[in-house]
């Protein structure tokens, strides 16, 4: 058997990464989506696309993503390898030469489906040989028209705050005490809550939405409650932030800045709303849950 060759796609042979097939339909693919290089409208640059091939079949490859204004890739979200393949799949990891997360993509029976389970385990194992380390396993949600639309609560104030300074401040409230892995992987790290709470307001401003659109919550004395940013990424509508506070918790006010900020984005034009949140999250998936928001996806990060 002849070693494979590992390197980038080139605009010109992009079409490459179709020739290898997906049978357990685990991954992007699974849900009706083809790799588009960025070039003809897509979500991919052939230059962020590593396979691996083995006397020029494709065996292995590896997909990383950004939004339209990235100079380097995000994330890591489609990866493959043909049967047979773990250790080609795990080496192409090794040699790309970005290193960000995975977000393994899986449909929301993925458990439940003997051979996507074992297709799902098998790209788990590559990329743990290959280095990376899971993290936490997620809820993707989406709400659309024939979900009703959830009615206010009316118990909180929104306001817009224009101030980054103020908003730091509640984000470092909110993650002082939070069950999100990975604000808690970002507090553990060198810049401790500090980091944590920064990093989330530059993904705030990563968002192709207008900054105007952040709203804090208040109590009707005054109190800030929490925040909730709606957003819009490269793919659509999103919810793309909610924290509630940690003295005003136990009132169940995350489901109301979650109706709150679904209703704004279909206030404005949304036939769609995306969210998620860590499966440990049991307050904020009863949230989803209880506005309409159905599971489509689980989706596995590892880093």
């Amino acid at each position: 058997m002849t070693d494979p060759v590992f390197r980038a796609l080139t605009p010109g042979d992009a079409a490459l990464f179709d020739t290898l097939q997906d049978p357990s339909l685990v991954g992007r693919a699974a849900f009706g989506h083809r790799y588009t290089p960025v070039a003809e409208g897509g979500d991919y640059r052939p230059e962020w696309t590593w396979v691996a091939l083995r006397g020029g079949t494709v065996v292995a490859r590896a997909a990383w993503w950004g939004g339209p204004h990235d100079t380097a890739p995000v994330l890591l979200n489609w990866f493959d390898f043909a049967d047979g393949e773990a250790e080609a799949g795990a080496e192409l990891l090794r040699r790309a030469p970005f290193r960000t997360e995975y977000e393994l993509i899986v449909p929301a029976d993925w458990r439940e489906v003997p051979a996507v389970r074992a297709a799902a385990e098998a790209r788990i194992a590559a990329a743990t040989a290959a280095g990376l380390e899971p993290l936490v396993e997620r809820y993707r949600y989406l709400w659309t028209p024939d979900c009703p639309l959830p009615a206010r609560p009316g118990r909180l104030l929104f306001r817009p705050e224009p101030d980054d300074a103020v908003i730091l401040d509640v984000l470092r409230r909110v993650h002082s005490d939070t069950l999100d892995a990975h604000a808690r992987r970002a507090i553990e790290g060198p810049g401790g809550l500090e980091a944590a709470a920064r990093e989330e307001l530059d993904f705030f401003h990563w968002f192709l939405s207008p900054r105007a659109w952040w709203r804090l919550a208040y109590t009707p004395d005054g109190e800030v409650a929490g925040l909730h940013v709606p957003a819009r990424n490269p793919s659509g509508p999103c919810v793309g932030f909610i924290g509630v506070v940690p003295e005003a918790r136990g009132h169940g006010y995350g489901y109301d800045l979650l109706v709150e900020c679904t209703r704004f984005l279909v206030e404005r034009g949304a036939e769609s709303v995306a969210g998620a949140t860590d499966r440990g999250n049991t307050p904020m998936a009863a949230a989803f849950a209880r506005a309409g928001h159905r599971v489509t996806q689980e989706r596995i990060h590892l880093l």
